[in-house]
């Protein structure tokens, strides 16, 4: 479809947009994203939706209602009209769910859930055509809050707001006062948002000064500009680190974590080297400061020879705060993953799970004392890895530290 955006939409009216809007529904029911559409017409992302799902009265904008949309043809993320009158047919040939949802190409969970929540309220039958009206009802955007649609709870919750209870105290004295009651429970979310989100009229929005931060609307955190670095010192990226690192050929590349024990009280320190798997575990019976981590891991790694210091890779957890104080002293350069990113230290996060064996989560894990460290380290070093060939972290260390000499 070939549509040239006008350079100037200013002074036209109230119909200024009615072509651009002919030419929106025309993109979707071809197919075409809602969010492409809006980009081809030239108009905001805001202004497709609220085309499509229809407007709250807000100030001087008036109610608007949604616009039913043609279905296009062609594979969709929601069910269609075909799709619910051939589940009502094989419905009455008495056919399983499953071979109901392999036959549609679905998961067996969205005929399940299409089934349970569109049939008959009084005889259970699932009645297609009723089936996908249902559906294209609950579809608009935006819907009626929790707290809009009960005056109960929303009077409860303006009453403490009043009182400058915070919405998370509202919550849990909510659920004390109506255990029994679901209408009258809802998450501290759902509270922000009746305050914060603009046209819902679900709370007034004079209460926001009862909050403890007092601003009438929310404060973006995830803008790259405004977020804080991670550590004082400039973390180094796993993106830099050597070519040498990453094919396991060459020892003295490690990993690092910490395995954390009962209520985050404790921790256990544990450095994987990535060509052996060999194992070395850090005691740390005083917690998991940043001070202390620093210490501990330069212990740890004062008895190796300077060829199997080659780097250290650990995950931007904040006991790496010192990094760059235990780098300048074991000399040793420390490279962080990207975040959630776990598989970036595989072996580190394989080793991690044999050693909860022998400490088990939701323990404390102070109590360990340096010996007991070393002997548990020494158990998984000489436990034969079929990634080794089915040789023991111990066997190939010392193969590769008798190549080293040669």
């Amino acid at each position: 479809m070939d549509f040239e955006v006008r350079e100037e939409r200013l002074g036209q009216g109230p119909k200024k947009l009615y072509r651009e809007r002919e030419a929106y529904f025309e993109l979707v029911n071809r197919g075409v994203s809602s969010a492409e559409a809006c980009r081809i017409v030239g108009v905001n992302r805001r202004t497709g939706k609220r085309w499509r799902n229809g407007a709250q009265p807000t100030g001087r904008r008036r109610w608007a209602p949604p616009i039913r949309v043609v279905p296009a043809s062609g594979p969709s993320r929601y069910l269609r009209e075909a799709d619910r009158i051939y589940i009502a047919d094989r419905l009455r040939e008495n056919a399983s769910i499953r071979s109901i949802a392999a036959e549609l190409g679905r998961s067996p969970s969205t005929v399940s859930r299409e089934i349970s929540r569109n049939r008959h309220p009084g005889n259970g039958q699932y009645r297609p055509f009723a089936a996908d009206a249902r559906a294209l009802a609950r579809r608009p955007r935006p819907k009626p809050g929790k707290i809009g649609q009960n005056p109960e709870l929303r009077d409860y919750i303006q009453e403490r707001l009043g009182r400058r209870w915070s919405p998370e105290q509202i919550v849990h004295h909510l659920r004390k006062d109506f255990p029994d009651r679901p209408e009258m429970q809802v998450v501290h979310e759902t509270i922000y948002q009746a305050l914060y989100v603009q046209g819902r009229g679900e709370l007034r929005r004079d209460l926001v000064k009862a909050l403890r931060t007092g601003r009438a609307r929310r404060k973006p955190r995830r803008q790259a500009q405004q977020r804080q670095p991670r550590y004082a010192a400039p973390m180094v990226m796993i993106s830099d680190r050597p070519a040498e690192a990453a094919d396991r050929a060459v020892p003295g590349h490690w990993e690092g974590d910490l395995i954390i024990g009962k209520e985050g009280g404790s921790a256990i320190g544990t450095l994987v080297e990535r060509s052996t798997r060999y194992l070395m575990l850090v005691h740390l019976p005083a917690g998991r400061g940043t001070e202390r981590v620093r210490d501990a891991l330069l212990d740890t790694v004062r008895h190796l020879p300077p060829h199997l210091k080659r780097s250290l890779t650990w995950d931007q957890g904040s006991e790496m705060g010192r990094h760059h104080e235990f780098a300048l002293a074991a000399r040793m350069p420390v490279y962080f993953c990207d975040p959630a990113s776990p598989w970036q230290r595989g072996s580190n996060e394989n080793t991690n799970g044999l050693l909860r064996q022998y400490f088990p989560k939701g323990t404390d894990l102070s109590v360990h004392r340096r010996e007991t460290l070393d002997s548990v380290a020494a158990e998984l070093n000489s436990r034969p890895r079929k990634t080794l060939g089915w040789e023991t972290p111990a066997e190939r260390l010392h193969k590769l530290l008798a190549t080293t000499r040669q």
